[in-house]
């Protein structure tokens, strides 16, 4: 297998702090949408991740997540916005 990893490079893009409350929205709606698959494929809530019982104890609401499982949505949502900018769109509010 040959495959390697090619990515936008966003290296030169900055997400000013006004995007701070859209990657906070977008990081919860990541979250919400993983738990809808998680909860369709069988999952539930559990003390603690067990792959053979599909429990997992990240299947509770963005607010109540520990601040590092929130900060992986973060980085994930301020990766693709980067991308969205690096590639020459724009972000605008309505």
């Amino acid at each position: 297998m040959n495959y390697k990893p090619t990515t936008i490079d966003t290296s030169h893009v900055v997400l000013g702090s006004d995007l701070e409350e859209l990657v906070e929205r977008l990081a919860q709606n990541n979250h919400d949408h993983w738990a809808l698959k998680r909860f369709e494929e069988g999952w539930r809530y559990g003390p603690s991740r067990d792959d053979a019982r599909k429990e997992t104890p990240d299947l509770v609401s963005y607010d109540d997540l520990p601040e590092s499982e929130k900060e992986y949505d973060r980085k994930t949502v301020v990766e693709a916005l980067k991308a969205v900018l690096a590639l020459g769109y724009d972000l605008k509010p309505r």
